[in-house]
């Protein structure tokens, strides 16, 4: 016996309750969590290990990371827009 009132599609489903693919909320919030970080002073810890990955360091073995770069990139933000809070918000979102 077939059910004919099943839905498979995951996106349709997503698109009728209205809610955001996970891996857009998920570039998304990295996006907002750089905002944050980059706006800190220099000094603060968590702008100093963003600059110790910058350096070279052979990776293991296993996926890749998820950079930052990347989602600016594919964004088409600036590093430099960080620091208008205002259109920060607005193109992130």
């Amino acid at each position: 016996m077939v059910r004919l009132d099943v839905i498979r599609l995951e996106m349709t489903i997503l698109e009728r309750v209205g809610v955001a693919p996970i891996v857009e909320k998920m570039v998304e919030n990295r996006v907002r969590w750089f905002g944050h970080v980059e706006r800190r002073p220099i000094d603060y810890v968590v702008r100093r290990v963003d600059h110790m990955e910058d350096s070279r360091i052979p990776r293991g073995r296993g996926r890749p990371r998820k950079t930052i770069r990347k989602d600016l990139i594919i964004n088409e933000l600036d590093r430099n827009m960080v620091y208008d809070r205002t259109l920060w918000r607005y193109l992130i979102m």
